[in-house]
This record gives C-alpha cells, structure tokens and sequence, in this order.
C-alpha cells in the first residue's frame, strides 16, 4: 500500500476541515447533497461525454493504483536478463526458448521469442518499441479522465453556486429559505474547488506517474534483450540496466 497517498488525502481533507472548525464554523455546513450532485454529477458527465467507452472504464480501474501500486520487480528483472545473457552466451539464442515458459507478461514473452527466432537488434527493439508506445498513449489517456475532471469541477462548481444564487433570488420575500439556497451555492464552488485540487489533479498525477514507471521498465526489458542481442558481455549489460533504476 501507498501510505503517502492515504496521509496526502487525509491531511487535505482534515486541514480544510479542521479550519473550519477553528473558525468556529460547524462541519455539518459542507454537507450539502444538493451541491454534491451537481459537481459531481456534471463533472463526471462532462468527462463521460468527451471520453471513449473503454477510455473512460479503465480510468476508473487505474485508480486503485494510488493506494496500490502496481509492483515493478525491476531488480528480479535485470538478474533475468543476466541470467539469459549468460546462458546465450555458452549455449546460443535458441537455448534460451526454454525460458518462455517461465513468463506470464505477454510483452516479455513476446520480446524473448524475437530474440530467440534471430531477430535483428534494430529491428527487436522497432517491433518492441511501438508496442511500448501505444500502451502508454493509452494508458495516459485513461489517467487523463482525472486530470479532465479536475479541470471541469471548478467550473461546474461555479454553475451550482449560480444556481443556488438563482434560488435565493426566486425566494427574497420568504427570508426562511434563503439560508439554504445561499449554502448550496458557496459550498457547491467548495466542492468544486476543493476535489479537483485535492482528488482529481492529484491522481491524475500520480497515475501518470506510475504509467511512466512502467514504460520505464519496458525500455529497460528491450535495452536488455538488445544488448544480449548484440552479445554485450553480461556484467556490461547488467551494469547499465541498473541505471534505469532510481
């Protein structure tokens, strides 16, 4: 689990909420379902509306990743390599097609079976780099519908306090229901404000953040298969491996 993002949350969320106590404001004001809807609903209306089905679904999966990173056993990797590296060196390329079993990612498999059926250096590392490519594009695009919402909150926030302003004015000659309309209205812009810049642009951020992570792992995978490729001597291979890792 990713302690930090948990602490990030609940510190945001209780420094905004234990100053209004301080203020001597009672939390029970910022509990408003009318504004609740409308920021919400509309914000994730607007993000439905401009994102594709399959874009927008695995936006949502990836956000399960803020608090559970997904695991990159980078170190287990590079001595995979050195181990192929090795082996590929004393028996050849084609002694290495046992080791396809061992791997479940199909990208892994994928590389090790090109390097296993001769491919060139070149052209291992085009056909692997393209596939590299389009998976992150899509994956920024899905950890981009958080980045979008944050983006449209604010606005929709404002909408929902002119609504409520619009009620108020509907209701000056009846001054007892002009408390309610006057608190959707500022605690609506509240929401707004207050999830796209403590929920939304923060996870977007952090899940692009694991996305580059990823891709990172990948090009390291492919340097890898390259260098056994052009039959780099393991402790070369293995040495700038470790430099992808920080």
């Amino acid at each position: 689990m990713d302690a930090i993002s948990f602490i990030g949350l609940v510190l945001g969320i209780g420094a905004i909420l234990g100053g209004q106590y301080l203020e001597g404001g009672h939390i029970s004001s910022l509990v408003q379902p009318t504004a609740f809807i409308i920021v919400m609903g509309g914000t994730f209306g607007a993000v439905m509306l401009q994102s594709p089905f399959r874009i927008f679904v695995q936006g949502m999966m990836m956000t399960k990743w803020v608090f559970t990173p997904p695991f990159l056993a980078q170190q287990e990797l590079i001595e995979r390599i050195v181990e192929w590296s090795n082996t590929a060196r004393k028996e050849g390329l084609l002694a290495m097609e046992g080791y396809l079993a061992e791997l479940s990612d199909p990208f892994l498999r994928k590389g090790l079976q090109l390097l296993v059926d001769g491919a060139e250096p070149d052209r291992l590392r085009e056909v692997l780099e393209v596939e590299i490519y389009a998976r992150e594009e899509q994956l920024k695009l899905s950890a981009k519908v958080w980045e979008s919402a944050g983006g449209y909150a604010p606005t929709i926030g404002i909408l929902g306090a002119v609504m409520g302003l619009i009620h108020v004015m509907e209701n000056l000659s009846d001054p007892s229901r002009l408390g309610a309309g006057i608190a959707v209205a500022f605690v609506a812009t509240i929401y707004g404000v207050g999830t796209a810049n403590l929920i939304f642009l923060p996870v977007a951020k952090k899940l692009l953040a694991h996305v580059s992570r990823q891709t990172t792992l990948r090009e390291m995978y492919v340097d890898g298969l390259i260098g056994i490729a052009n039959g780099d001597n393991p402790r070369i291979i293995e040495s700038r491996l470790q430099g992808y890792i920080v």
